[in-house]
């Protein structure tokens, strides 16, 4: 399937990159974390997409630990 000639393995990896770009803009941590997230979400999806999972697995792994690191400081308390 393609949209405007750009396939949606593509379409996924520009979302992906501009989520994670636009992360960097915000000012508040909390919500640069969370659009990271979905950023870093988007990321592995594409990873898994790629037809070779061995191309696609370090995006994935590298993207699922981002996503960790977001979740552990969005969640832990601020004592």
């Amino acid at each position: 399937m393609e949209i405007l000639g750009i396939t949606a393995l593509e379409w996924v990896g520009y979302l992906a990159s501009l989520a994670v770009l636009i992360s960097f803009t915000m000012k508040d941590l909390r919500k640069l974390r969370m659009i990271n997230g979905v950023g870093c979400l988007l990321f592995v999806l594409y990873g898994f997409m790629i037809p070779s999972l061995r191309v696609g697995l370090p995006i994935i792994i590298t993207n699922l630990a981002i996503f960790g690191i977001n979740i552990y400081h969005l969640t832990r308390s601020k004592a």
